[in-house]
């Protein structure tokens, strides 16, 4: 579908994303002004609703009437507060990944886990990661046709729980929403060829060491810094 509005892209953008903050927004709008015009705009339209929730820049989320006419149909919902963080931080990492000319020459794409989510359903207890991308068959790129799972860690977990969500990445089968006997079929070719984590100080130690205890598999798990603006 076709989105007639003004930086449509942004607006799907933070649809897909839960929300985003205004300095986040700036970079997908091409500044201050740009970001502070299409959240006017939106507004306007009933697409779009923005406040301080905490300190720094303000939020904007996208309403019900604006997740319909950007084809999704997600539950419309302010960002919870104890999530800020993490939305910020996978937010962060898609603009950096976007913006490199791998991921435009190969005309790849993310998959955030607000669609993931929806595909998968209620009642089943997975880890979802916070994002998937795919490259294309065809991408001129050596990792052409893989699919990618992403993970952004803010804050740390146990190194236990850390290791057994890398397992349950890696070992995966099937798309997320398949069928139970589907998700993770011995010897079947991985869903994720890779795992691609990227870390606040604060959680990398624990990430490092999780990856560690992963024998074989830890060869698929590539740790990096979270990129600049991931924190504010």
């Amino acid at each position: 579908m076709t989105l007639a509005v003004r930086d449509a892209d942004a607006l799907v953008f933070a649809a897909d994303m839960y929300g985003i903050p205004f300095d986040q927004l700036a970079a997908l709008t091409g500044g201050d002004r740009s970001a502070r015009a299409a959240a006017r705009r939106w507004r306007d339209l009933g697409y779009a609703e923005t406040a301080r929730l905490t300190e720094g820049p303000a939020w904007l989320w996208v309403t019900r009437a604006g997740l319909a006419a950007c084809g999704r149909e997600y539950q419309a919902r302010k960002p919870a507060l104890p999530q800020l963080g993490h939305i910020r931080a996978v937010a962060a990492t898609r603009i950096a990944l976007e913006a490199t000319g791998a991921y435009r020459r190969a005309s790849a794409f993310w998959r955030c886990e607000r669609r993931i989510r929806a595909r998968h359903g209620r009642g089943i207890r997975q880890h979802l990661p916070d994002g998937e991308v795919h490259w294309p068959d065809s991408a001129p790129v050596a990792w052409a046709g893989e699919c990618w799972a992403i993970e952004a860690e803010v804050t740390p977990k146990t190194v236990a729980r850390t290791t057994a969500i890398m397992r349950e990445i890696l070992t995966r089968t099937g798309d997320y929403g398949c069928p139970a006997a589907e998700a993770a079929v011995p010897w079947g070719p991985p869903r994720h060829a890779r795992a691609l984590y990227l870390c606040s100080p604060a959680a990398l130690t624990t990430v490092l060491n999780a990856r560690a205890l992963l024998g074989p598999l830890a060869a698929r798990i590539e740790v990096r810094d979270l990129p600049p603006g991931a924190q504010p």
